[in-house]
């Protein structure tokens, strides 16, 4: 613990010498454009991945970078940046390899965690015949992206959102995966800026996933 806290007055120290009004804007203001919905896994931190600094995107994690309709701390985060803060871009961010997604696909028992991830198996269960036809390395990184884009459709319907958009609130919704591998994201191809999109966008992206025979 001590290392970490000379890590931190050595960060505190760089960032004053490079903008001496750094913390002092950061400390009158918070204006962040973006909302990062990610995974909690500790190799995708929001800021860096994007290339923002701190004050710059808010953030919520949690495990497979899911949302639920009765998780009130996920949908706490959402109304928050969307009403208070005011942010114009959502982006759901998951990640290739994540650790749940690949315990469901294998059926694997963690814990506590089995009953969040449940989650993950009912769009598993929901596009099985999407899934069952690909090998295993191609499962796992399709199922990854469908978690993706399906989150990307619970944010959407949400009424926060959805409540947003009614009154000409700008505000878009975005679906990406990033590769750990690579420090790449891939761009889902679901992003929704209207309540008449929700549904076309997500159905022609599903279709990039054909079923098997």
């Amino acid at each position: 613990m001590q290392t970490l806290l000379a890590n931190n007055r050595e960060w505190a120290a760089r960032m004053k010498r490079e903008d001496p009004e750094f913390f002092t804007r950061l400390a009158n203001q918070q204006t962040p454009r973006f909302l990062c919905i990610g995974c909690s896994d500790s190799r995708v931190p929001a800021n860096q991945i994007t290339g923002l600094d701190p004050g710059e995107v808010f953030v919520h994690r949690n495990v497979a970078n899911l949302v639920v309709h009765s998780d009130l701390n996920a949908l706490s985060v959402i109304q928050y940046a969307v009403d208070v803060l005011k942010v114009e871009q959502i982006m759901v961010v998951g990640h290739y390899g994540c650790g749940g997604v690949l315990a469901t696909l294998r059926g694997l028992r963690v814990g506590l965690v089995d009953n969040w991830l449940r989650h993950v198996h009912d769009v598993k269960v929901r596009h099985r015949r999407r899934l069952d036809h690909l090998s295993i390395p191609e499962q796992e990184d399709t199922l990854c992206e469908m978690n993706v884009i399906e989150q990307v459709g619970n944010v959407a319907l949400t009424n926060v959102v959805q409540d947003a958009w009614a009154r000409g609130q700008k505000l878009s919704v975005h679906g990406w995966c990033y590769g750990i591998k690579d420090g790449l994201a891939k761009d889902l191809g679901v992003s929704m800026s209207h309540p008449g999109e929700v549904l076309g966008v997500f159905r022609n992206a599903l279709k990039r996933y054909p079923r098997g025979g």
